[in-house]
């Protein structure tokens, strides 16, 4: 999986539309930033196998470095990820985990110091494991420009490709300036082409210096400009396709933080890439994902979650993945994906470990002392979110009720997307864990394929539907040619 969270220019929807109204740059809000970020790193940790990250992140990040930094157990934990396969450093055209950056690389020397003694101070018999695409030299190049650069332009300039009104709305755009959206967009495309048609690299700084950033600041500081029209909304699409480009390069997931727009936003409807158990294709199998009979095992459940993640420390998840119920609960939605048909069946194991998980994360923290990771009561809530075009529909389960929603937006004549499994407390704090997992890709070739299923769910006991659709939000050194991703 690639955590988007560790992404250097990654804030939230709603923070990065704060910062623009107040002027604050990355530095001015990293008090709350920080919190988020540490949150969905230690989440990612909890709820996958395996995080891969861009080598820079490691020290250029702060909810990352500081465990670096701090050295001690919490190096070691740092270590035992590293070199469990936990946590694995992407390379773009390094051969060593260690190699200092090139001059003119904005960097934290102070945290690079500490990466570099960290991977010095691996125990004999311990190793990193790394990827890169090649380590021919020449092939790395080549795959590299082809992979992400030229990759990140096409998904660029396919923007005034997509069906606008509907993009300007998944990433909150008001109707009234749907046209104004259109033609910035425009300006979005024009540009990469100019870069394109010159054999220039199309990068997120190059098109964040035009239409996010101050002038004459560096990227770097984001510091962004409400001077320069939708530049939130720009920024949200930009960080979505450089983040995209890099797991599908891998053949990864990118897990997608709360608060940040979904893949979904991009309409790729023919080409909708998963790791989980294929692709849906049939409307009444994913109506069973929707239904009430597949949530009986959740109601009546009362836990404990501790109330932020980011309250633990990083020896905790160490240890937490070390667990029997961590084991149990990452294999139960192993077994869910690769067979998503038997949703109804395995659904509820998958629950029943999570309810372990987190009584486990609790007992970490209580065992060790650790006031700051507080419990709080849990109210078990399964919501199944199934996306179909510009259409969403939620279904949500717990505390004896049950309900299903359906927001409706302009569907395309293509009908793609996705179910994505979420497991979170009814009273949840923005930090508090939770799971949130995309289950199965979802394609419909025709429009009778997508009436046939929306006539379904609208029969729904409870369904209520609402017009509209509602905001999608839910480096390294380089060689020669190759400028930094």
């Amino acid at each position: 999986m690639i955590a988007q969270s560790l992404d250097n220019q990654w804030v939230t929807a709603e923070l990065t539309k704060e910062m623009i109204a107040r002027g604050k740059s990355l530095q001015e809000v990293g008090s709350v930033r920080d919190k988020e970020v540490r949150a969905e790193y230690f989440r990612s940790l909890i709820n996958t196998r395996q995080v891969v990250a861009n080598r820079v992140f490691f020290y250029n990040n702060a909810a990352v470095s500081c465990d670096l930094l701090e050295g001690g157990a919490a190096r070691r934990a740092h270590q035992k990820l590293l070199a469990q396969e936990a946590l694995v450093p992407y390379l773009l055209t390094e051969r060593d985990p260690a190699e200092p950056p090139r001059p003119g690389v904005d960097y934290d020397t102070r945290a690079f110091a500490a990466w570099q003694e960290t991977l010095e101070g691996m125990p004999a018999g311990e190793r990193v494991k790394c990827v890169r695409f090649s380590w021919e030299d020449q092939e790395n190049r080549e795959a590299t420009r082809s992979a992400l650069f030229n990759a990140f332009a096409a998904r660029v300039q396919a923007l005034t490709a997509k069906d606008i009104p509907l993009l300007a709305s998944q990433v909150g755009v008001a109707e009234r300036r749907y046209e104004a959206f259109a033609e910035r967009i425009g300006e979005v495309v024009r540009r990469s082409n100019e870069l394109s048609i010159r054999g220039e690299f199309v990068t997120r700084n190059v098109l964040y210096e035009e239409f996010v950033t101050v002038p004459g600041v560096p990227v770097s500081e984001g510091r962004y400009d409400r001077a320069k029209p939708f530049a939130a909304e720009i920024k949200q699409l930009l960080d979505l396709i450089y983040n995209v480009n890099l797991a599908d390069a891998l053949g990864m997931y990118p897990l997608t933080p709360a608060g940040s727009l979904r893949r979904v936003a991009l309409q790729e409807w023919r080409d909708v890439r998963t790791t989980a158990g294929g692709t849906v294709t049939d409307p009444e199998q994913l109506l069973r994902f929707l239904q009430r009979q597949a949530f009986s095992t959740v109601q009546d459940r009362l836990a404990l979650t501790p109330s932020a993640v980011d309250a633990l420390a990083l020896e905790d998840i160490c240890s937490l993945r070390q667990s029997e119920p961590w084991n149990a609960y990452v294999s139960a939605f192993d077994e869910l994906t690769a067979d998503p048909a038997a949703f109804q069946e395995r659904v509820g194991p998958v629950f029943e470990r999570y309810v372990r998980l987190n009584s486990e994360i609790v007992r970490l923290a209580e065992s060790r002392g650790d006031r700051r990771a507080r419990a709080s009561k849990w109210l078990p809530v399964i919501e199944v979110v199934v996306t179909v075009g510009g259409a969403v529909f939620t279904a949500v389960t717990g505390d004896e009720s049950w309900s299903v929603a359906g927001s409706l937006g302009g569907v395309s004549a293509k009908y793609g997307g996705s179910v994505q499994l979420v497991l979170r407390n009814r009273l949840e704090g923005r930090r508090e864990q939770k799971f949130a997992r995309e289950m199965a890709a979802v394609r419909f070739d025709s429009s009778r394929e997508w009436e046939r299923f929306h006539g379904m769910v609208r029969k729904l006991p409870g369904y209520r539907e609402e017009g509209g659709s509602p905001p999608v939000t839910g480096s390294a050194t380089v060689q020669d040619d190759i400028p930094e991703y």
